[in-house]
């Protein structure tokens, strides 16, 4: 019996590390080759992973494909991408700079495009959801397909945006501040909206429980901010302080280990409340933000190795559930298409339109409106949850996949084409890039 066991474990440490070994090889593959073509590299992530799922590697080699991802359970890729996820979500809280929120410059652009972002998408989004017929749906829940199929609309990938950014060399030009600043507001509003979804989703709709549910979120909330940050922040300032002294550029293994716990914890404590562990991550995050000298020795240290290995776990994970062989009729393909377009309308044309609204310059105008169509991970975070709650079906959650990549994957080309068209002969990018009254 013992060795019956053993020999079971051994098998599933065996073809899960070929999975990963599969995973992290293609990841890197598909990344280097997406900028080869002019793309982002979480571009390429995303893409591989869904091409080593039953819509690519599936069809084409179903028996291959069986006995790498499907002839062990998928309970260890599961855990590894959740904890990659929470690690993930806790370095975007980390990079946070909420000092853009405050500056005063250009801040009606910045609330008008982050209002309408939010707005516009959302409507647009509970609308589409609203006409969806139950088959396509996937779920006799009514309200929670609506209200996640509209967050889903109103998100943009803030890291991915950042990205681009950098790419571009916008990141520290006017147009880069106030796109960074509306998707801010994007994603604090639009991952309170997912975090409240989902509390009201695992609450059964019941009033009471709901309210429990927010209620706790609200004293998890209070008790990070005023009563674990004072003491975190102080503690990982002596931590950072000793390693200097110490002249060693590095992060301090007493000091990592705790920042972990706490991740856990808090991971723990947001899945009590039944919004998932990753909001926990992103609670640690924001609560040092502004702890400059740590977050760079974290994302030297810890940062890497998320990305290299965590994420195409995650990307992968999200490839092995998105099946484009179940948009089997030319109805499921109509409402795909439609989704897209709407998804893609709503968030680039209400962007657009409320920059030049806001006295912006056209060209700019609508820069900042592909720019706020960025979606990318952010958006499979939200769907994922929306599938796992049981909020949405398999052939919404492949459009909403589809959707995710179509609108990250149209950035890099729409820049490049309207960029120059910005900059007069002789002038540099980040000149051209200034907000202009036009």
């Amino acid at each position: 019996m013992a060795a019956s066991t053993m020999h079971a474990s051994e098998a599933l440490v065996f073809l899960t590390l070929l999975q990963l070994a599969v995973i992290v090889l293609a990841a890197r593959a598909g990344g280097a080759l997406a900028v080869r073509v002019g793309q982002s590299v979480v571009v390429g992530e995303i893409l591989v992973g869904v091409l080593l799922g039953p819509s690519l590697f599936g069809a084409l080699a179903p028996h291959t494909f069986d006995a790498v991802f499907r002839s062990t359970p998928a309970q260890p890729l599961t855990v590894l991408s959740q904890v990659g996820l929470l690690l993930l979500m806790f370095q975007i809280g980390l990079q946070f700079d909420f000092s853009h929120l405050a500056d005063r410059a250009h801040r009606r652009v910045v609330w008008a495009v982050a209002a309408a972002g939010l707005v516009a998408p959302f409507v647009l989004g509970a609308s589409l959801a609203w006409l969806m017929p139950r088959e396509l749906a996937g779920t006799d829940n009514r309200v929670g397909f609506v209200l996640f199929v509209a967050t889903a609309f109103s998100i943009t990938a803030l890291p991915v945006l950042g990205r681009i950014l950098i790419e571009f060399g916008l990141a520290r030009t006017a147009l880069g501040v106030i796109a960074v600043s509306c998707a801010a507001i994007n994603d604090v509003v639009g991952w309170l909206t997912l975090a409240l979804v989902s509390a009201l989703s695992v609450s059964a709709f019941e009033p009471s429980e709901f309210a429990w549910r927010v209620t706790g979120l609200l004293a998890l909330g209070a008790l990070a901010w005023w009563g674990l940050r004072p003491l975190l922040v102080r503690w990982v300032r002596q931590q950072m302080s000793r390693a200097a002294a110490a002249d060693r550029a590095t992060l301090p293994a007493t000091l990592m280990s705790t920042i972990l716990a706490c991740v856990f914890v808090a991971g723990m404590a947001t899945a009590e409340l039944g919004v998932f562990a990753v909001f926990g991550g992103f609670v640690i995050g924001v609560l040092l933000h502004r702890e400059t000298a740590f977050a760079q020795a974290w994302d030297q240290r810890v940062g890497a190795f998320v990305n290299v290995f965590f994420l195409p776990v995650f990307f992968t994970l999200t490839g092995l559930r998105t099946d484009i062989g179940s948009l089997h009729d030319g109805q499921a393909w109509s409402w795909c298409v439609l989704l897209i377009v709407l998804a893609t309308c709503a968030k680039f044309g209400a962007c657009t339109l409320a920059a030049r609204w806001a006295g912006v310059d056209s060209g700019r105008a609508r820069i900042l409106g592909v720019l706020m169509n960025t979606r990318g991970l952010m958006e499979l975070i939200v769907v994922n949850v929306g599938l796992e709650l049981g909020m949405i079906g398999q052939q919404v959650f492949t459009m909403l996949v589809l959707m995710a990549l179509f609108s990250t994957l149209v950035t890099s080309p729409a820049l490049r084409r309207w960029l120059p068209r910005l900059q007069p002969a002789g002038e540099s990018p980040q000149s051209a890039a200034s907000i202009r009254r036009g």
